[in-house]
């Protein structure tokens, strides 16, 4: 009976989860559509996604975050946001760990989630990691993106990793990107995402949310070949606080 009841709560627990990611988007749909309609007006709609479906987001599921700062982000500079991804919450809690606006490189197939997919697809820079015609235009619309004053966000391990692996290997992609445009990596750890809501789906449950923002890594001096020793020290920084 208990391990029924344990069941349930979890079940219950995701759909609560989807109730909030969608109420706050019906509610706001004019004004997050008015935002989306030109790029000039995308500041007002990461003010929206911020402040308002985050964090419901976030406290709705008693996912109350606390951020740490080792360095911070200086208003109106752009930067490469980069962090371990294991649950659907990293979106809203890196939302939370940066009020200068960026925009999410992410994959194409989120388009297909309901009423989320219509924004994801508008305002986020989408990438088909099976086409190399997709994975270089990335780089054209990221740069016209900074060029607006705004930052960059990748998980660049390229996907969910499986259960049992603490940190995924990295891609070059945001590391290629933040040489070429010269703009500092920002590292972060997400510590308690996966434990809180993970994609096993009779999982989580609430709790702290913690994310550490490292020292950044300045890229000014640094060209495409050291793009990999950059990946694996941004990567080292992360694994260490995941195992620490």
């Amino acid at each position: 009976m208990l391990k029924l009841l344990r069941k349930l709560g979890y079940i219950l627990y995701r759909i609560w989860f989807y109730i909030l990611v969608t109420v706050p988007i019906l509610i706001f749909f004019p004004f997050l559509l008015l935002t989306t309609l030109s790029e000039k007006t995308y500041p007002q709609f990461f003010w929206l996604a911020r402040n308002i479906w985050a964090r419901t987001i976030l406290y709705g599921m008693g996912c109350f975050p606390k951020i740490t700062r080792e360095q911070q982000l200086i208003k109106g500079k752009s930067y490469m946001l980069v962090a371990n991804h294991t649950s659907m919450l990293d979106i809203m809690l890196m939302l939370m760990v940066s009020s200068n606006p960026f925009v999410f490189v992410g994959k194409k197939e989120l388009v297909k989630i309901p009423i989320f997919g219509f924004f994801y697809k508008r305002v986020c820079i989408l990438v088909d990691r099976e086409n190399i015609k997709s994975r270089t235009g990335v780089y054209r619309r990221a740069q016209r993106r900074l060029d607006q004053g705004l930052s960059i966000c990748i998980f660049p391990e390229g996907g969910v990793p499986e259960e049992n692996i603490i940190l995924d290997e990295f891609k070059d992609g945001a590391f290629k990107m933040a040489i070429a445009h010269k703009i500092p990596i920002v590292p972060i750890t997400f510590h308690d995402n996966k434990k809180r809501f993970s994609f096993t789906f009779l999982s989580g449950g609430p709790g702290r949310v913690r994310a550490t923002v490292h020292q950044f890594f300045e890229t000014g001096i640094l060209a495409e070949e050291d793009k990999s020793t950059l990946r694996e020290e941004v990567r080292k920084i992360i694994y260490k606080n995941l195992t620490s």
